[in-house]
């Protein structure tokens, strides 16, 4: 039995913390800051087994300097982004099969660029740890890749099993269901996962995981085959567009200037 934990860390980001019941060691994913991380394994008499690295934006990897100083242990990350996380011990491509014996997990590795070129995905049964890739209700900037990349790479999310939940790396499911909710306002599901969220929030609990399942009801950005959306991002753009990655470009655009 695993317990994945949510430990907030900066403005609206998560660090996820994943153990096994029986085993003091657990596995740190993004550490964007270390004073989450330290608090947390100090409070609960744990150690850190590995981390765990998306990508290398610094909100992910921020904290591993200090915390390796005082919680060795290996580091495993995007082999094309070694360069920006010097801290790697262990490099991860697309199509790798990282197994952590001390979790009883294997993980797959997930190529999925965009975000970043080498972001990459870590799933395990019922489990994705997305980074800043795939967020409940919307997705990351294209801040490397292009839109062709990221649509490519939120196609091979979007095919994931049903009941896989979804960890990423921010808060900002509310923010990403008002706009999920201007792209199909009469989509009911939408607006039924926003008052959920609502709630949690209210209460000071955080809005992740979701699962793949809900992600192809509410995720404009896992919609681009409905027309719903479509003639949404058609009259966005002003014009036909005729591939789901010109879709997803325009939805994209349509998001960062809302």
């Amino acid at each position: 039995m695993h317990e994945i934990k949510a430990l907030p860390a900066l403005s609206d980001n998560y660090i996820w913390i994943i153990n096994r019941a029986g085993d003091d060691r657990v596995a740190v994913v993004d550490p964007g800051e270390a004073a989450p991380v330290q608090q947390y394994v100090a409070q609960h008499g744990l150690r850190v087994g590995a981390y765990l690295i998306t990508h290398h934006h610094g909100d992910h990897t921020g904290g591993l300097d200090a915390l390796l100083a005082e919680h060795p242990a290996p580091v495993y990350g995007p082999n094309a982004e070694s360069i920006q996380i010097p801290q790697l011990t262990n490099a991860l491509v697309g199509g790798d099969c990282l197994t952590l014996d001390f979790l009883e997990l294997t993980f797959d590795v997930i190529d999925v660029p965009g975000h970043t070129l080498g972001h990459i995905a870590l799933s395990a049964p019922d489990m994705l740890f997305a980074g800043d890739a795939l967020f409940r209700g919307g997705c990351g900037r294209v801040f490397e890749g292009t839109a062709e990349q990221m649509q490519s790479s939120l196609a091979t999310l979007r095919g994931l099993p049903d009941t896989t939940r979804v960890y990423s790396g921010h808060e900002y499911t509310q923010k990403n269901l008002a706009f999920a909710r201007m792209v199909e306002p009469d989509n009911t599901t939408i607006a039924a996962a926003a008052r959920q969220v609502d709630e949690l929030r209210a209460a000071d609990n955080p809005s992740l995981p979701g699962t793949i399942a809900e992600e192809r009801q509410i995720n404009p950005f896992l919609r681009w085959d409905q027309d719903d959306v479509i003639n949404a991002a058609q009259q966005r753009a002003g014009q036909t567009l005729a591939t789901p990655a010109a879709v997803f470009a325009t939805l994209r655009e349509w998001k960062n200037a809302s």
